[in-house]
Parts: structure tokens; C-alpha cells; sequence
């Protein structure tokens, strides 16, 4: 397949393929020595080696001697996915005082292996080896470029993995803009009373993190505040703050008890946070430029759709987050042997779990865009049996029944949760998904205005009714609405509609785009503790990115020959990432011409402008046309098997 156009390179003779047993994840299913028999036959290939864990310290030293001692000076490794361990593999070859750029990966695991059996997986592995090899072989010697990088971070999101953040970030020396939409820090955790296990005053928690934020004058606040404009590459990031004051409406009870407690700014406000600078009467637009961003954007609790449970129909029926507000209103008014709503003694009270988590589809009815929330939200049922076990030790008088499907008490000191629920005789029964609890006006003897019907699964499906006073939802969480930072960013997005990190163990505060870090329930259901050390992980993260002052990136960019580039403009066209190639003027053979120029910084080498070009006049560095066209002519070469 190669042609005169192909891009002409010096090929290496000198190549190391090294194939991994993955313990048997592999070796069950591919035939590894033959596998290396074949390798062996392949043009350029010098060294062939098998071992049980190639990415153990024992497999990386075969690497690094055969380089030092001067056998290979090209690496292919046949193993698991490259997003597990190519970083692995190249740091070894640099520990060798190798070039990481000289080396290709063969993905024999997720590709082959675990999807494939017998002969078809093992000679699907040796022509992925085969390939990976006439690649390597025409690998060159790439240098990472460096951008300059401020050293500064904006943190958007003023919850507590926000203020953690910040904290952690302005403690390492770095300055600090917080960003936050509404008039207080805090987030919803401000909207809690105590917090479990510790029970700590969520107030006393927020003030000790909102004080510590507004006393550091590394870090700058900015309340009623978003971004409205993106532009830039990691180091040097510009953004377009807008701040303005609250809708119509919006935070009007919140701004209402800070203005009638009369308390002075700085103050926390029950059931709010804390209002740093007060409510902004005018709007105003201003830029920022930071090195990196971390978004700590937070959740929201599910709004239960109008007749779910009874929700909207029957007013006696409310939230878990209705329910913690009005536990302490009750200890705020002295407390009571029951616990009072609206006027009304509470004797009987329901919980029920799961509303919001762990839709089922065909069992639970999709939202208007035809979403169900699969995911597991964690940390409800925590909450639920804390907020059980407040209610009957402070109204003894209220009796607390538990509707639940599995009890999932995670956390180190949760499990204490059930067992003094059980002690504080909270009555338990367990239901299937598609036979759910059923709220019904109570038409029957008693006092209670409502009847839960259910299957209880912990006396074999006996049918039970329960007359209650009170149904308390404890609904899930969902992440906050940023599709306009999602769709400015492109920032992506999981099926679930947190934002997705680029692996939950190896890289679980980044994303795709290089410079924007995760933080707290932005990217999964989080409890506080959870949320502080994610929020310290991307403060870590974000302080050793801009420590040298500059930003190393991976060489796998766009490369124009000005000598084939005719001007045409195409690759433009077809670059889905604005600024990361344009036509600027530029003098060749002593003419003024339009030339197409890449800016490094911004390129991700997606490769539309190699397709687009009618010249052939732009590559992509380690990944060249000619080198595709060797891994194509490996593949159905007859030499292969």
C-alpha cells in the first residue's frame, strides 16, 4: 500500500516485542508462545519475550536491560489496554534513558482475549502484534513540548469540595479564584443539620472551611458569579466571569433569613451557607486568566416526579432534605415527645429508599428525555437511618417504619447507623423493584391519613399495610445542570450525566481535556469525606501540574510540510477544535502565501486534518500515514500465520 507520498523514514531493524500473560487473563485464551513464534518472523524484530505480569517490576526490567545493553532500540509490549499501563511502559524506557515516544502498544486483552476464544483470538493477537511491530519500526524520536503555565487555579463551585480545594490549593502557594453561582458558600452541604457518622453541626463544618477560605488572601471569592467564556489550553486558560444579581425568586428565602437575622457578612445562615459579599445590585463582566480549572460543581437531591410514591398528590409525603430541615425546627422550638409537621404529631413514619437510584428500565418510568438513574447514589440509605435514629431518640413517640431495598451502609462508622436503627426499634421491611411500595390515601380505621402497601420480603411476601402520618423519600442525587460548561468546554459527560473522569483508578480527578480537574459529586455520588479527598486530590494534582512553571504535552500532534501545504484552508474546515489550526501569512521561497499553522497547545490529534488535506501535506507526529499504511500491509500479509 505505500506509495511516493507516503512520508519516507528511516526504519528501526532493531525491535522488542514483549507479550503478556496477564496472569491468565490473557494466556487462557491466546496462545502466548505461539504468539511469540511468529513475532520472531517479522521484519525488524530482534527480541521476543513472554512473562506472566509484564507491567511488574520484573517485566519492566527485561525492557530496560534490552535497551541499555543496546539489543532493541524499538518496544512493542502486547498486553492490556493501553490506558492502563502505556504510561507504565514508558516511563521504563525513560528510567533506561530511552525515548518514550519509541514504543507501541498491542491491546491482546480487551481486543482479543476477552472477547474471543481458541485459534480466532490467538490469531487475531498475532496479527495486532504484527502490526504494533511494522509500526514500531518507523517510530521516531519525539521531544513533548512545553507551554507556559500561570500559576494560578480557578475552582468553580463553592460547596465543600470547592472550599476544600481552594484551601489545599492556596496552602501549596498557588492564588485562588472561587467561583460560585449563587450568593453562599457551602453548597447543600450547608442544607444539613448534623452530619453522620460524627454527627458534627454541618454549620460548624461549613464556617470552619468558609472562614479559613475568606481569611487566605490567596484566594479571591467571587459569589452570584459564572462562566460565560472559555477559551485557552492548560497553563493558560481564559475565562469570562459574568456576575450579576439573583433571578427573580431565586435564593429568596435564604437571602430573606440573612437579611432578618441581621447578621453581618462572613456569618453562617441556617438552611444557606454563608454569604461572602453580599447580593451584587448590578451586573458586571470581567476575564480571568488561570493555568488550570477545577470543577467542583456539585449535585442536586431528585425531584420525584408528580404522582411517584404519592409525591404532589398527598402533601403529607415530602423529601429526605424536607424532613432534616424539619427535624431541626423541632429542636430549635424545644424538641417533643413526637415529632411535628406542619401543627401536626407525627406517630407513625415511613421511609422509604432508592426514589431517584437504581432505576430498572421497564420497571421505573424514564424522565421527559428518556433518562432513568441506574447508578447507585450511595450515600442515601446513611443518611436515611441517621435521620431514623435522630427522630427516635429525640421523639421517642414516633414511630419510624424503614421501606427499603438493600441496606448499603458503606462508609467506615455507616454500619453503626443500621444496628442502632434496629436497637432504636426502627421496624424494617424489604421490597423487590418491580413490587415497590404503594401510598395510598387511607380509607380504613385509624387516625393516619395515609396507607403504604407492601411485599414484604423479610416474612416471604406477605402482604403488609402500614397506616402512617408521614412518607419521607430519601431521594438520590443528580449532578447539577452545566451543559453550558459541558458545551463550552467539551467537557465529557457519562451516561449517567456526571462528569466522567479518564479512569476511575489511574487518573480519578482528570478528564479528557487536559488542565480541568474533577472535584467531589461533579463526577459520581460522594459523601463529605469522600468529596474532601477527591477535592484534595485535584488540588494536588492541579499545585504539581503548575510547580516548574510550564506544562509538558505529548508530542502526538498535527505537523504541516510547507512545502506540500497549498493554502486551501480544508484542514480547517475540518478541525472540530477551534484554534487549534489556522491560515496565517507566512513567507516561503521568498513569497508571502497562506499557510496552514497548528497550535500544539490545543491540537489533540484527532487526524480530520490529515484527511481533509488534498495534498497530503499534514501528518500527525506518531501517528503518520505511512506508518498506518505499514500496520495495514502487516495485517493481511500472507508472512503473518
Amino acid at each position: 500500500m505505500a506509495d511516493e507520498n507516503s512520508d519516507k523514514k528511516k526504519t528501526s531493524e532493531k525491535v522488542g516485542v514483549y507479550v503478556c500473560h496477564c496472569g491468565g487473563n490473557i494466556s487462557d485464551h491466546v496462545d502466548v508462545q505461539k504468539v511469540c513464534e511468529n513475532a520472531k518472523n517479522i521484519p525488524g524484530v530482534v527480541k521476543v519475550q513472554d512473562n506472566v505480569f509484564m507491567c511488574s517490576d520484573p517485566g519492566q526490567e527485561l525492557i530496560m536491560e534490552d535497551l541499555k545493553s543496546g539489543v532493541i532500540d524499538r518496544v512493542v509490549v502486547a498486553s492490556c489496554a493501553p490506558d492502563l499501563h502505556e504510561t507504565t511502559f514508558r516511563n521504563a524506557i525513560i528510567r533506561a534513558d530511552g525515548n518514550p515516544y519509541i514504543y507501541e502498544h498491542a491491546n491482546i486483552r480487551e481486543q482479543v482475549s476477552w472477547v474471543h476464544h481458541g485459534d480466532q483470538a490467538t490469531n487475531k493477537a498475532i496479527r495486532l502484534v504484527a502490526a504494533a511491530a511494522a509500526k514500531a519500526k518507523r517510530l521516531e524520536p519525539l521531544e513533548p513540548f512545553r507551554v507556559d503555565a500561570k500559576r494560578h487555579v480557578t475552582v468553580i463551585g463553592g460547596g465543600v469540595a470547592g472550599l476544600k480545594s481552594a484551601i489545599d490549593l492556596a496552602d501549596r502557594g498557588i492564588d485562588v479564584a472561587l467561583i460560585e453561582k449563587s450568593p453562599f458558600l457551602g453548597g447543600w452541604t450547608a442544607k444539613w443539620d448534623h452530619v453522620f457518622p460524627t454527627d458534627d453541626k454541618a454549620s460548624e463544618l461549613i464556617s470552619e472551611l468558609t472562614r479559613t477560605v475568606l481569611d487566605n488572601p490567596a484566594i479571591t471569592v467571587h459569589n452570584c458569579s459564572q462562566v460565560t467564556g472559555f477559551e485557552g489550553y492548560i497553563g493558560n486558560f481564559k475565562l469570562v466571569i459574568t456576575r450579576e444579581p439573583p433571578g427573580l425568586g431565586e435564593y429568596e428565602d435564604e437571602i430573606a433569613k440573612m437579611s432578618k437575622s441581621g447578621r453581618e457578612m462572613g456569618q453562617f445562615i441556617p438552611f444557606a451557607g454563608v454569604c461572602p459579599e453580599g447580593i451584587p445590585e448590578t451586573g458586571e463582566e470581567y476575564t480571568i486568566e488561570t493555568g488550570v480549572i477545577v470543577l467542583a460543581t456539585g449535585f442536586k437531591p431528585y425531584t420525584p416526579r408528580k404522582g411517584e410514591y404519592g409525591y404532589g398528590e398527598f402533601e403529607e409525603i415530602i423529601t429526605l432534605p424536607d424532613l432534616i430541615r424539619i427535624i431541626a425546627e423541632n429542636r430549635e422550638k424545644g424538641g417533643g415527645d413526637a415529632l411535628e409537621v406542619n401543627g401536626r404529631k407525627i406517630r407513625n413514619m415511613a421511609m422509604i429508599h432508592c426514589v431517584g437510584s437504581r432505576h430498572i428500565p421497564g420497571v421505573h418510568e424514564a424522565d421527559e428525555e428518556g433518562h432513568l438513574n441506574e447508578y447507585c447514589s450511595r450515600t442515601c440509605c446513611s443518611a436515611t437511618l441517621h435521620a431514623a435514629n435522630t427522630i427516635r431518640e429525640e421523639h421517642p413517640s414516633t414511630r419510624v417504619f424503614d421501606f427499603y431495598r438493600d441496606i448499603r451502609t458503606y462508609g467506615r462508622g455507616h454500619e453503626e447507623l443500621y444496628e442502632n436503627a434496629s436497637n432504636n426499634k426502627v421496624v424494617f421491611f424489604r421490597f423487590e423493584a418491580q413490587d415497590a411500595p404503594v401510598v395510598n390515601r387511607n380509607t380504613g380505621s385509624g387516625a393516619q391519613p395515609l396507607r403504604i402497601t407492601v411485599k414484604d420480603g423479610l416474612t416471604f411476601d406477605e402482604e403488609i399495610e402500614v397506616p402512617v402520618d408521614l412518607v419521607v423519600l430519601a431521594v438520590g442525587m443528580e449532578p447539577n445542570n452545566v451543559s453550558d460548561l459541558v458545551s463550552m468546554m467539551k467537557l465529557p459527560v457519562g451516561v449517567d450525566k456526571f462528569l466522567l473522569e479518564v479512569h476511575p483508578k489511574l487518573r480519578p480527578v482528570e478528564i479528557a481535556v487536559s488542565g480541568i480537574l474533577l472535584a467531589g459529586t461533579s463526577q459520581a455520588p460522594f459523601d463529605i469525606g469522600e468529596a474532601c479527598a477527591a477535592a484534595s486530590g485535584a488540588a494536588v494534582k492541579a499545585s504539581a501540574t503548575l510547580a516548574k512553571g510550564y506544562v509538558e504535552l505529548d508530542p502526538f500532534v498535527a505537523e504541516v510540510d510547507l512545502q506540500k501545504c497549498n493554502g486551501t484552508g480544508a484542514c480547517v474546515e475540518a478541525c472540530v477544535h477551534e484554534g487549534a489550526i489556522a491560515m496565517v501569512e507566512m513567507e516561503v521561497n521568498g513569497e508571502k502565501v497562506m499557510r496552514a499553522q497548528v497550535n500544539p497547545a490545543l491540537c489533540v490529534g484527532g487526524g480530520s486534518c490529515v484527511a481533509a488535506c488534498p495534498g497530503n501535506a499534514i501528518n500527525i507526529k506518531g501517528w503518520t500515514l505511512g506508518q498506518y499504511e505499514d500496520m495495514v500491509d502487516m495485517i493481511v500479509s500472507d508472512q503473518v500465520l
